[in-house]
């Protein structure tokens, strides 16, 4: 029997949200939620007969507030995300090789900094869930929340270090686009394709994109787990 897996998307901020699940043993993990689709999730796993285990976040987002204070309230699962993501609410600070298991699954942890200095690529099977690090055609802004373009170079050269086949899902996109591949981007990707470490730093350097609009509101509700300032954190304890 085949692994449960349902890619989600929420059209207010573009982000692709992730669920797996071991069918033999009904244990889930989500990754990337967003708060305002808490609700759509947990039918999701009521649906399938599935129970919520972990709780991934790639990074603290600053274009959305993250539903694991709500689904870790409901569910009991445990939420992980890279020690250097300043989410010291989380129930477990993933570092480089970690390892999350669910059911007979297992996730490998990648520290993969550059877009934030705690963003993690989370590798499952035949595919790399790189959040805002690597997307397809393109990657993540390096302009804010330690930031760092020559982090990021490398990070995306370890990526693409994987076989071409690897399947690349990242957490967002704006052009309707699902899903790539290692090889895929390697042809295509005009933000990293015939780059140097020094070329990159410098496009990067170049961008002047605008501030996120949710970003003062995002990334410290992400930084609480998606809290509000208000609610008490019982896994703090």
């Amino acid at each position: 029997m085949s692994i449960e897996f349902r890619q989600l998307f929420d059209d207010t901020s573009c982000t692709l949200t992730y669920l797996l699940a071991d069918p033999q043993t009904g244990d889930a993990v989500l990754i990337d939620s967003v708060r305002e689709h808490v609700g759509r999730y947990l039918t999701l796993l009521q649906e399938l007969n599935l129970q919520l285990t972990w709780l991934l976040e790639t990074h603290a987002h600053a274009d959305h507030i993250t539903g694991v204070a709500g689904l870790r309230e409901v569910t009991g699962a445990r939420s992980a995300t890279g020690e250097l993501s300043g989410a010291s609410c989380a129930d477990r600070q993933l570092v480089d090789g970690d390892v999350i298991v669910f059911g007979n699954e297992v996730i490998r942890a990648m520290a993969t900094p550059g877009h934030t200095a705690g963003c993690m690529t989370f590798h499952w099977r035949d595919r790399l869930f790189t959040g805002d690090t690597l997307m397809i055609g393109g990657c993540g802004r390096t302009d804010f929340q330690g930031g760092d373009a020559g982090a990021l170079f490398d990070s995306i050269s370890r990526i693409m270090s994987f076989p071409d086949e690897t399947l690349i899902y990242p957490g967002h996109d704006y052009k309707g686009m699902r899903v790539s591949s290692v090889g895929q981007e390697a042809l295509t990707n005009s933000r990293f394709r015939n780059q140097t470490r020094d070329s990159f730093i410098e496009q990067m350097g170049e961008l002047k994109l605008p501030r996120p609009r949710l970003i003062d509101e995002a990334v410290p509700a992400n930084q609480r787990c998606g809290r509000s300032e208000d609610m008490i954190d019982i896994h703090a304890a």
